[in-house]
């Protein structure tokens, strides 16, 4: 199957993209060692495709809320099909089928961003100057030398941690900077990437379903790991588009589930035993204090017999006047 499309829609974008910052006067020459125009459009590129997946990640946030809801039968079902291994696969296929929640939803739109991720690291790598073929995917000469060209503190955006002396000899690039600007970003890239998978599952908690947990912990600690050993052949221009995508996840993430908030119990986050700053757990032990009047003996026990050990009031009359002399001159 041809990918084509995909490489023409990606560079449409990035070629409208840089289109409108040249119409607005961003500087097209070195600023900073920065070719602004093309960072903003790869940016950009990002705000483009977030925008148009957006109705998908809403839908993610419920789905992932209904799988919340149904934590408890899941629970139930695994207590009831212990050893059973293919029985409780079966039940819990069923209930989420009854129940219309989808485990794979959770992951769709990272897998709907794949094929724009590919796109781009295909036309980035495309952007070598020797190259003969410059008007592929509807570029034009003067756009491919112009974006072929375009770098990031001197590093060219075509330009990778893993590249060869020839490649940056092509590209015009010092190796040590490509190296550094790359490595950077690279690191950054893997920060952002635990960060957003880190958000998402403290806010809903870790699963009960032992798959799902499995999937949890891939995406929080195994694909930023991973990124350490691909980083180094994914383009710069790449890897902006990644970091960029990250930032833009943290912010949006942060918005929805402000405004889905997560199922919470009298455990913490649904699904979540550890939560500790739920007050849920402790609220009993609180209200069995000053408010809990069905207690009182347990409050003030000690004050009905301070009456009975003290002394008499000034001005009484004593009740054994006898007793009562001798005990004064005693004092």
């Amino acid at each position: 199957m041809s990918l084509d499309w995909i490489y023409y829609a990606i560079s449409w974008i990035l070629l409208t993209w840089h289109s409108a910052w040249d119409a607005i006067k961003v500087p097209v020459g070195s600023v900073l060692g920065t070719n602004w125009a093309w960072i903003l459009s790869i940016i950009f590129l990002v705000v483009t495709v977030r925008v148009i997946l957006f109705p998908v990640f809403v839908k993610q946030i419920k789905s992932q809320r209904a799988m919340q809801a149904l934590q408890p039968k899941v629970k139930e079902l695994q207590e009831k099909h212990k050893g059973d291994r293919e029985t409780l696969q079966k039940e819990m296929m069923e209930l989420y089928r009854k129940e219309k929640a989808n485990p794979l939803m959770g992951c769709l739109p990272m897998f709907l961003q794949i094929p724009v991720f590919l796109g781009l690291f295909h036309v980035l790598r495309r952007l070598d100057p020797a190259k003969s073929s410059k008007t592929l995917y509807g570029w034009t000469v003067d756009q491919f030398d112009s974006a072929s060209s375009a770098k990031l503190f001197t590093a060219p955006i075509a330009g990778k941690f893993g590249s060869t002396a020839d490649e940056l000899a092509r590209l015009g690039a010092n190796g040590t900077t490509v190296k550094i600007i790359a490595g950077i970003l690279v690191l950054v890239m893997m920060g952002t990437t635990y960060l957003t998978s880190r958000q998402m599952i403290l806010k809903t908690g870790w699963a009960e379903d032992p798959q799902q947990r499995m999937v949890q912990r891939l995406m929080l600690y195994g694909i930023p790991l991973s990124l350490l050993i691909s980083g180094a052949i994914f383009p710069i221009g790449v890897i902006i588009y990644w970091v960029t995508n990250n930032l833009f996840t943290l912010g949006q993430q942060q918005w929805v589930l402000r405004k889905f908030p997560p199922l919470v119990t009298n455990k913490g986050v649904t699904g979540n035993k550890a939560t500790t700053g739920n007050r849920g757990p402790v609220q009993p032990a609180r209200i069995g204090g000053f408010l809990n009047r069905a207690k009182p003996a347990a409050q003030v026990p000690a004050k009905p017999a301070a009456p009975k050990v003290a002394g008499p009031k000034p001005g009484a009359k004593p009740t054994n006047p006898k007793k009562g002399r001798p005990a004064k001159r005693q004092g």
